[in-house]
């Protein structure tokens, strides 16, 4: 991969000044690994007649007319009219790469419609651009396994030859495929290389194109899942029954009311309702930034989003200008640097949630509960009261959580809940207003009963204005005037007038109510269980504040400042330090948000790294030290956050000091003794490796669900999970369904972070979808029969998981503790360079001291594994324990009977699906140890023989019949940005040294559009 010196340099987006010398922080442990030799083999079943010179020089190739990477070369009329002609021709190309994977025939559609747009506008870019393009392409797709791809003999020898445990327990696989797939590997090794050397050859410029063209195939590809699945999702539920009145043998398609169906019949419905009545479904939104994309490129997204939903339905000229508009946005998207000019502030990131509530959850929650009651009620629907409670109550860490982010100070928390609060109204006021406009009901046919005329009676004293701005409709249509007048409030509440805001959420909720209830009494029953209902729930799940802040602190910070106190006690806040004046402050802004936005949005406070009850008392102490006066503190509900296997372990000693603690006491009373604990898995995670991790975690939650019933506490678990199969990813509704006894109650409290909020919350049908999902699991856990199931298999299986935890983590120790390997970590994956990306306001490391591993975050550490092409974090230690267990019959019957091994067990098998060994091969390379390198890929293979076997599949994902295509798919686009990204980093890591500034930053920049795209491409990646 060849510098261009002709690029413009303004043509190159900055990434960051820190660019410029990112070269010298990879230098420790890099490694002089010789490039690989060129070929003069041309491809055969290449796709394209470009030739190119297979040089791995830092000097360009020579060009009559060199150009900057944002001006194409000019294409001639003709030539142009030749390729689009050429293009069209091709339709065996453009399907090639999606028909060796069997998936959904509209999906291909839809795909081969992108993959033939993107050619199109790469080929008016440069057309020479696009030959590369289509020559990577094949190659990869070749590379993938001709074999694998058309034929599974090389997968059933694999599979045959690990039937046996104890021959298990003793191989190791020689390659990804086994022996048989020796001549297969041959074929694939010679494209791979093909591949490999043509991107080695290639300018950096053209580099830096082309990785900018996969990565919008992959926002493309994306776009094109998520309609299958809308599409899908929307056939099926053609053939359902629309309520349960009108069943007829075929249960529902709503997740949610099938389990309430099953829940009744398991445990009458009365006890059905109460549960029913408590369900709580609680998202926390955060921060973390694991999806690399920008806010434009969003917007885009949207748009061709639009125009794919419009295509169905349209034809000739219609259809001809949908494809041009089509053309025009990916164009500008391919144009639109993937990386942005600077981080977002967390002020900005607060637009992500607003964003999301606009576009999806503000109309979804009700849709979604209108959807029960549909079912339930049926022809009553919307006549009587309803039945389904607002359970959806969003959270959020944006702003708030400052454990190890400088940028969440107090004055941004106040600024993003003032954010939050003022959109939540105003939202609020159209949607009252827009009711009002329609509710044209006269006093003749539905007259307004005695509470709504007092009502509109307190409205015109607090406001003498009224009756001169509705005079008609005060006499009229009372219960008109009454919603306008309702809205007149709210919009005071946004501005803080005294005399006609309302001091609550509630206070609102009871006006409307009064209004409904007048409704039904003039027997307008639909008026009032309509339009009005809808309302009522959406102000029942978002209040005034939109979503329930969090705020979140290091446990070490609270002790620092207690000392700084202490240390200064006669002293003016002036004299302490900084750290320690701006937690007084954040007691402050807790305080100040719930008295404009309630108790609810502000009230809980997380302490991360929780090893003492001491840790709790802290924060009750700094909260009471940041007051004069003790009536002006705000409320809290402390929660301890347990993240390393130690503090896990220790959690119950933990929470009996906690619940002694009068201050905590004093809370357990006004709550009706409930009690919120955090369990974090990603430090988790990366403390101990995900198999003792995923074991501990469910210990630990089985035993602080006993702990609770027996000290009589309303337990609710909050998990903090991301999108990675590292830190808990997964489906959710399946983890939920997992769990052991007395840990849900109906309650599920979980953090939604990265990419998992766009891909659960981007789209309404798929955000309904996901709730629904989330809910009917959460409802579901509370029947006998899951109970008894977890219970069983809980106790049935806890030697297994003892010794698979103990001999996994041991593993995963001597790996991590190996001399040097958080130096290799650096260099032989992105690590530093991701750290470089403007997609967050959050440091990857928390900067409290540590200098090694212990310090750095798990979002980075997982993410940067996804993107080396390993994803260790999902599965090391695992396939090293299971040899040590050497009995393959007690895993297969754990995967059968016991729900959390067989979601643990899918995972690692999803995670492994999206690893390619030859990739990974050559990012490990790249810190010449190959003591390290060897560990790693023999525990790679080991535990794909042992994932194989536990689940009877030739290759990963056999079974998933859409999962498991999709991502097959997928694989030859990710390799072709994961082999530009190694190429890059062997330039960096192996001569910094002779590079220039320019090239230094250029090659950056190349990385990081490499990581976005191969972001969006494996998608679950943080």
């Amino acid at each position: 991969m060849a510098h261009s010196r002709n690029t413009d340099s303004h043509c190159v987006h900055a990434v960051s000044e820190q660019g410029k010398c990112v070269a010298s922080e990879n230098a420790a442990g890099q490694g002089k690994n010789a490039a690989s030799e060129p070929t003069t083999e041309q491809g055969k079943g290449t796709t394209s007649n470009h030739a190119f010179e297979h040089s791995f020089s830092q000097t360009p190739k020579q060009e009559e007319s060199p150009r900057s990477e944002c001006t194409p070369e000019r294409v001639t009329e003709q030539e142009q009219s030749a390729s689009h002609a050429q293009l069209h021709e091709s339709d065996t190309l453009l399907r090639s790469p999606l028909n060796h994977v069997d998936i959904p025939e509209q999906l291909r559609e839809s795909m081969t419609l992108f993959l033939r747009l993107i050619r199109r506008v790469i080929s008016e870019y440069d057309h020479s651009l696009r030959n590369v393009f289509d020559t990577l392409l094949a190659d990869f797709v070749e590379a993938d396994n001709y074999a694998r791809l058309h034929d599974a003999k090389p997968w059933e020898t694999q599979a045959s030859a690990a039937s046996s445990a104890t021959q298990q327990a003793s191989s190791t696989a020689t390659s990804q495929l086994g022996p048989s797939a020796a001549k297969s590997d041959t074929y694939t090794c010679a494209a791979f290389e093909r591949a490999m050397n043509t991107i080695a050859s290639l300018e950096l410029h053209q580099a830096i194109m082309l990785a900018r063209a996969f990565t919008t195939y992959f926002h493309l590809a994306n776009l094109c899942e998520e309609h299958y699945r809308v599409s899908a999702l929307r056939a099926r539920e053609k053939d359902i029954p629309v309520s349960r009145a009108h069943n007829t043998g075929v249960s529902s398609n709503n997740d949610l009311n099938a389990a309430y169906e099953e829940l009744s019949e398991q445990c009458g419905s009365h006890e059905a309702k109460r549960i029913l009545t408590n369900l709580e479904f609680h998202p926390v939104f955060t921060a973390h930034p694991t999806e690399a994309r920008r806010k434009t490129v969003e917007v885009r997204i949207r748009s061709i989003a639009a125009l794919l939903e419009q295509r169905a339905s349209l034809g000739g000229p219609s259809l001809a200008e949908n494809e041009r508009r089509m053309l025009e946005e990916i164009d500008a998207l391919l144009r639109t640097s993937p990386i942005g000019v600077k981080k977002p502030t967390p002020v900005q990131e607060a637009d992500t949630i607003i964003d999301v509530f606009d576009h999806t959850l503000f109309n979804m929650v009700a849709d979604v509960y209108r959807r029960f009651d549909d079912w339930e009620l049926g022809d009553d629907a919307g006549c009587v009261s309803p039945v389904c409670p607002a359970f959806f109550k969003p959270g959020s860490w944006i702003g708030t959580d400052r454990d190890g982010n400088p940028n969440v100070t107090a004055q941004v928390s106040r600024v993003v809940a003032e954010k939050f609060r003022v959109h939540m109204l105003e939202t609020l006021a159209s949607a009252t207003r827009a009711i009002a406009a329609t509710l044209t009901l006269d006093a003749v046919s539905t007259p307004a009963s005695s509470d709504v005329r007092a009502l509109w009676k307190r409205h015109v004293e607090m406001s003498e204005d009224l009756p001169a701005r509705t005079p008609a409709l005060s006499t009229n249509e009372l219960h008109r005037a009454v919603l306008y007048a309702i809205e007149l409030r709210l919009r005071a509440t946004i501005d803080r007038k005294a005399d006609m805001l309302y001091a609550s959420a509630q206070d609102y909720i009871n006006d409307l109510r009064i209004v409904q209830n007048s409704l039904v009494a003039a027997g307008a029953y639909r008026e009032a269980y309509g339009a009005l209902q809808r309302l009522i729930w959406q102000a029942q799940t978002f209040g005034f504040s939109m979503v329930e802040m969090e705020f979140r602190q290091h446990s070490l910070v609270h002790e620092r400042a207690l000392a700084d106190l202490r240390a200064h006690a006669h002293d003016d806040e002036s004299a302490l330090q900084p750290m320690t004046r701006e937690v007084l402050d954040t007691f402050r802004a807790i305080a100040s948000i719930q008295r404009k936005s309630g108790v609810n949005a502000a009230r809980r406070y997380i302490i991360s790294f929780t090893k003492s009850a001491q840790h709790v008392q802290d924060v009750y102490t700094l909260a009471r030290m940041a007051f004069a006066c003790e009536a002006d503190m705000p409320t809290l509900d402390v929660i301890p956050l347990f993240e390393q296997v130690e503090d896990l372990e220790n959690a119950i000693d933990t929470l009996n000091g906690i619940i002694k603690l009068p201050c905590v006491q004093k809370r357990l009373d006004e709550t009706n003794h409930r009690f919120e604990v955090m369990l974090g898995y990603s430090d988790s995670s990366k403390d101990a490796g995900p198999t003792s991790a995923t074991l501990v975690l469910h210990k630990t939650q089985q035993r602080i669900a006993q702990w609770a019933s027996e000290h009589n506490i309303n337990l609710v678990l909050m998990h903090g999970r991301g999108g990675a199969v590292g830190r808990g990813g997964g489906p959710a509704n399946r983890a939920v369904l997992a769990q052991p006894k007395g840990s849900v109650n109906a309650f599920f409290k979980l953090t939604e972070q990265g990419e998992v909020i766009f891909a659960r919350y981007g789209d309404p049908v798929l955000a309904r979808r996901h709730v629904e999902s989330v809910a009917g699991a959460t409802l579901l856990q509370s029947a006998p029969s899951v109970e008894a199931l977890n219970t069983t298999a809980m106790i049935n299986y806890q030697s297994l998981a003892d010794e698979l935890e103990e001999s996994s983590k041991q593993h995963y120790l001597d790996l991590i503790h190996t001399e040097g390997f958080a130096e290799w970590f650096s260099v032989v994956t992105p690590l530093t360079e991701i750290g470089l990306m403007p997609i967050g306001s959050r440091p990857a490391k928390r900067n409290l001291g540590a200098s090694s591993l212990d310090d750095l975050r798990a979002i980075p550490w997982i993410f940067s594994w996804s993107q080396a092409r390993t994803n260790l974090a999902a599965w090391y230690g695992f396939g090293w324990a299971c040899q040590q267990l050497g009995s393959l019959e007690r895993l297969e019957s754990a995967y059968r009977n016991w729900p959390l091994f067989t979601t643990f067990i899918d995972n690692i098998e999803m995670s492994l699906a999206k690893t390619d060994i030859r990739l990974a091969e050559r990012y490990l390379a790249l810190g010449n140890r190959s003591d390290l390198s060897t560990l790693v890929l023999d525990e790679m293979k080991r535990t794909l023989q042992w994932v194989l076997s536990i689940t009877g599949n030739r290759w990963p994902l056999e079974k998933r019949r859409v999962l498991g295509p999709l991502i097959r798919s997928r694989t030859p686009f990710v390799n072709v940005l994961s082999a530009m990204q190694v190429c890059a980093l062997e330039q960096l890591r192996q001569h910094h040294d002779t590079l220039s500034a320019e090239e230094l930053h250029d090659y950056t920049y190349l990385i990081l559009c490499t990581v976005s795209g191969v972001a969006a491409g494996l998608q679950n990646t943080g």
